[in-house]
């Protein structure tokens, strides 16, 4: 196994290499991580599909201001 290469710390079954990105003095700079574990037999497999979903799922946005946009331009212009 080459020194680049990464496997998963529960099985240690090879897993691929993810980029993630890392601003270091106003430059994007790309991280190299470990991905996720693709072994159904592993026990961080079934974690790593959780994580997914959380990321995939974008939280719902609060603001203070109800109801449709266009109704507040109309009350601005009369």
């Amino acid at each position: 196994m080459a020194s680049d290469e990464y496997v998963c710390p529960v099985c240690g079954h090879p897993v691929e290499q993810v980029v993630r990105r890392h601003k270091t003095l106003g430059v994007f700079v790309p991280l190299w991580r470990p991905g996720p574990c693709k072994n159904p037999e592993c026990q961080a497999y079934a974690a790593a599909e959780v994580e997914k979903a959380e990321e995939a799922e974008p939280q719902p946005v609060v603001t203070a201001e109800s109801g449709p946009a266009v109704d507040r331009v109309e009350d601005r212009d009369s």
